[in-house]
């Protein structure tokens, strides 16, 4: 009697609570946030939940995040990269096809069949290679450090294609005709999504397929009638089937489903009558096959839809799905090659060339790009292989792919410029010579693809974040959505009073972590940094606290707001890469010669974190919240830290010398080996001659004598040493050379400009000089 007594009591201390207190707050909300679009609702709902979950809630286990195996290669795996993969990088010689071929010799395209280059990802059963996440993206950084070309073309069919999207979503008829003509190269993908009028905004897709009767094969059948025109599409000009977007309509209801039916993809053979292809795209001279394809009233029956007829208008949600894996690996993977590659040859060219008898290593404004360069390389590979040990795990991180699509090609763009500066005239002339030009001229693809990065850092990371990765967001906003009231405010109820629980908690979290500067932050388990770890769990409870406060404070303006949204994006993003980087150091075993580069990345992460939180606090409209903020997280003002001048040495070193470190942090590329001539073979020769020829160098300059021959009459360096010299010297002058061409090569037009023969001059006479 008692217990039931004390059921009705707290059963009426809910009803009350409902009635008196949360009702007035369900309907503010409902005014202020808007309604979830089907379009938004399937993007929330593409891909998984996974660490950007345990950022949010402010308390990020990470004890969790340590027991979470590396990512690892099998033997047939690592075979792969040994074999068939080195020997692709050979059969590439870049500067030929960028400038002559303009496109990948015939050779290479039938060994990357041979090879099942492009059925990495199709399972064994279908007569595909069956490689894990992992292989797939070192496959590609191994291949895109030989050549951007060859590595575009192994990627798209293993991430964006329909192959992909067929072993997700497709038919069993589906899956045993197409897998196996995928995986042997029998066909060529490609998919079929950006049109001149619909970019990132699917709904505004003009390319339509309606549903009618029409022959096919000499059969009179249901099915649709597609008109289209895509362009941007990578593989399109020589692809043999087409993964095509459209939106799907039933003007007559021969489906019973209505008449719009929504975003649909079908599988379309481009020899299919009515379809035109082979035009090319030249994407920046970088001579991927990328081009249009056209449609005009290409009639297919109904089992040419992806998945059948019970995916019809599910094509967004398979996009948002695929995107989910696909942007986790594709271009992370080519921005992990580039900025090792910067790494790698930065360091050896700026120990090679010398200025004013001094190499340029040794310049401390050379110094601060190289540390940056190494840094990159370091973050961008340890967040790689992190987000790939996940999807080994069966995670589809949305969010997290997010993030690793924007930074990794940021960072890669920022890395490939310094390389630049660094190189100076070397990196801007083109030819054979130039190891740097075709990195440079791919940077603004990477940022443009796969959603732009201004759309994916200003809409994507938080805006998705904040609903999707919040614990009680999106069932708070699903409430609100209902249309039975009465249902919709008892579900509101229920989380919201669970969110209040958790904002009042994450408070306390944030104020005591914030005001004692984040000494009692958590860290994980025998951490060999537990200072960093620390960091990161007071930067996580301030970044839930304040997302709280937008969200609050904002409401649906808060999408609109897209410079907050952005700023908070950037905390959450760094507080991901950061313990990336920590968790790689654990992984790799706590190596002392690496302390340098942790310190470097964590005290220009925590920079880049105090520069978004700021942004945030000054512009937050609600000023009440931003002081509260303040005052709860960063008492004592918002912390700056940022690497010393020693320390941005000693981390630049680290790319200027040999070491088993600067292999680490430039592993599996390219290099030049099965080419008779190559420039990375030739810079990697100098630079192992003229590090090793430092001593002799060392005592030229402490007997100030500078010719060899001299050195070595006063015995000061032996005639070996002196042969030592020349020939670092001739190795040196051969990477510091640019190419040069003949002007007739360079210009079909250039005999315009060669001076014309003309008469010499006639010698005055005597007489005709003395008149």
């Amino acid at each position: 009697m008692v217990f039931r007594t004390g059921e009705a009591s707290v059963m009426s201390l809910r009803t009350f609570r409902r009635d008196r207190i949360t009702r007035p707050i369900f309907n503010w909300a409902s005014g202020i946030m808007p309604p979830i679009s089907e379009t938004e609702r399937d993007a929330i709902d593409a891909g998984t939940v996974w660490w950007d979950g345990e950022i949010f809630t402010g308390n990020p286990d990470w004890d969790k995040l340590m027991a979470m195996p590396p990512a690892r290669l099998s033997e047939e795996e690592q075979a792969f990269m040994d074999g068939p993969v080195r020997e692709l990088c050979a059969m590439v010689d870049d500067w030929k096809l960028t400038w002559k071929d303009r496109d990948l010799p015939k050779e290479v395209w039938d060994f990357m069949r041979e090879r099942k280059f492009f059925g990495m990802i199709i399972p064994k059963k279908y007569g595909g290679l069956g490689f894990s996440n992992t292989t797939h993206s070192e496959v590609v950084r191994t291949v895109s450090s030989a050549s951007v070309v060859a590595g575009v073309t192994v990627m798209v069919p293993n991430s964006l294609g329909p192959g992909e999207l067929l072993m997700h979503f497709g038919t069993d008829e589906q899956r045993d005709y197409w897998l196996p003509r995928l995986a042997d190269g029998r066909e060529i993908p490609c998919f079929g999504l950006t049109s001149p009028d619909a970019g990132s905004d699917a709904a505004a897709m003009t390319d339509t397929g309606v549903v009618e009767y029409g022959r096919f094969e000499g059969r009179k059948v249901l099915g649709v009638r597609l008109n289209f025109h895509k362009r941007y599409i990578t593989l399109g000009p020589v692809a043999t089937v087409m993964g095509l977007a459209f939106k799907m309509h039933d003007p007559e209801n021969h489906l019973g489903r209505g008449e719009d039916l929504g975003i649909t993809v079908a599988l379309l053979p481009t020899s299919t009558p009515g379809v035109a292809h082979g035009e090319r795209h030249i994407p920046q001279f970088t001579f991927f096959q990328n081009g249009p394809l056209y449609g005009k009233d290409v009639f297919v029956p109904l089992d040419h839809i992806l998945g059948g007829e019970k995916q019809i208008g599910e094509g967004w949600k398979m996009l948002m799905t695929a995107l989910a894996a696909g942007r986790s690996i594709s271009l992370p993977s080519q921005s992990a090659a580039a900025a090792a590659m910067c790494a790698r040859v930065s360091g050896a060219y700026a120990r090679i060339r010398t200025q004013f008898n001094v190499p340029l290593a040794l310049f401390e404004g050379i110094q601060k790009p190289l540390a940056d360069i190494a840094a990159n390389a370091y973050l961008i590979d340890a967040a790689r292989r992190l987000t790939l040990a996940a999807l080994d795990e069966g995670h589809r991180p949305s969010v997290i792919s997010a993030i690793m699509k924007y930074h990794a090609t940021e960072r890669m763009r920022r890395s490939v410029e310094m390389a630049m500066d660094i190189h100076g005239g070397k990196g801007i002339i083109d030819g054979p010579r130039n190891y740097l030009g075709g990195q440079h001229r791919s940077v603004p693809i990477g940022i443009t693809v796969e959603g732009a990065n201004i759309l994916t850092r200003n809409l994507m990371i938080f805006g998705q974040g904040a609903i999707r990765s919040h614990p009680y967001m999106l069932e708070e906003l699903l409430a609100l959505s209902e249309t039975d009231k009465e249902k919709s405010l008892d579900r509101f109820d229920r989380h919201f009073w669970r969110h209040i629980g958790h904002a009042i908690a994450n408070t306390g979290r944030a104020l005591l972590r914030g005001w004692t500067a984040g000494a009692v932050g958590t860290a994980p388990e025998n951490a060999a940094t537990p200072a960093h770890w620390k960091q990161l769990s007071r930067y996580s409870a301030a970044f839930a606290l304040l997302s709280d406060l937008c969200i609050l404070t904002l409401g649906g303006a808060l999408k609109r707001k897209e410079m907050i949204s952005a700023r908070l994006g950037d905390i959450l993003a760094e507080i991901y890469l950061l313990g990336a980087v920590l968790k790689r150091f654990e992984v790799e075993g706590r190596l002392e010669e690496d302390r340098p580069i942790i310190d470097y990345i964590m005290l220009q992460g925590q920079g880049r974190i105090a520069t978004a939180f700021a942004g945030v606090l000054d512009n937050l409209p609600a000023r009440w919240a931003a002081f509260l903020a303040r005052f709860i997280a960063f008492p004592a003002g918002l912390p700056d830290p940022q690497p010393s001048d020693r320390l941005t040495s000693e981390v630049a070193e680290l790319l200027t010398k040999p070491s088993t470190q600067r292999d680490r942090l430039s592993p599996d590329l390219y290099l030049g080996e099965g080419h008779g001539e190559h420039a990375l073979k030739d810079l990697e020769k100098a630079f192992a001659l003229v590090t090793a020829i430092a001593p002799i160098a060392r005592k030229l300059r402490e007997a100030s004598v500078s010719d060899p021959r001299e050195a070595v009459e006063k015995g000061i360096i032996t005639a070996s040493e002196m042969d030592q010299l020349a020939e670092a010297k001739t190795a040196a002058d051969r990477v510091i050379a640019v190419d040069a061409f003949p002007m007739e090569e360079v210009s079909p037009i250039a005999t315009q400009h060669q001076p014309k023969k003309t008469a010499r001059p006639r010698r005055a006479t005597q007489r005709e000089a003395a008149e």
